[in-house]
């Protein structure tokens, strides 16, 4: 612990990144575990026709299982500096509402759904996009995205 009115520790903003990232690696890695994902045998490497259910309610696939552990690597990594939390959880936010908005769009039953994605995932994109945008504008505003400092 650093004292004399310097920083201590990381910022809440790294802090907020860095529990994204651990959350998005979890479930990457559970899309993967039998049970948890129910009809795990019909688990294909993408396209709408993969009827593999996380929690049995949200749709997956390989490629998409993949798409979480390597978001999830980048939202640890991004964890580093302030800097790069914001721009993880802005930039990361706004791609989850485009993937919102294209799920919207697409039919689930056509090949534009590669992902793949269904209406839960679909909401939850949405919150994820809000949450995470909400969380990089809060946490590097003033003093909130600061950490406390250790006074002598």
């Amino acid at each position: 612990m650093n004292s004399g009115g310097r920083t201590v520790g990381r910022t809440n903003i790294q802090n907020a990144t860095l529990a994204v990232g651990v959350v998005f690696l979890l479930v990457g890695i559970l899309g993967f575990i039998p049970g948890i994902t129910t009809n795990y045998e019909s688990l294909g490497f993408a396209g709408h026709g993969s009827g593999a259910m996380l929690l049995g309610l949200f749709q997956v696939s390989i490629l998409h299982n993949i798409v979480h552990l390597l978001f999830g690597v980048a939202g640890i990594a991004m964890a580093r500096t302030a800097a790069a939390s914001r721009n993880y959880l802005v930039v990361g936010g706004a791609v989850y509402l485009v993937l919102w908005l294209y799920g919207l769009l697409i039919g689930q039953d056509s090949a534009a759904n590669f992902v793949p994605v269904n209406t839960p995932d679909n909401w939850l994109h949405f919150i994820l996009g809000v949450a995470m945008i909400g969380l990089g504008v809060a946490l590097s505003r003033g003093r909130a995205g600061r950490t406390t400092t250790a006074m002598r």
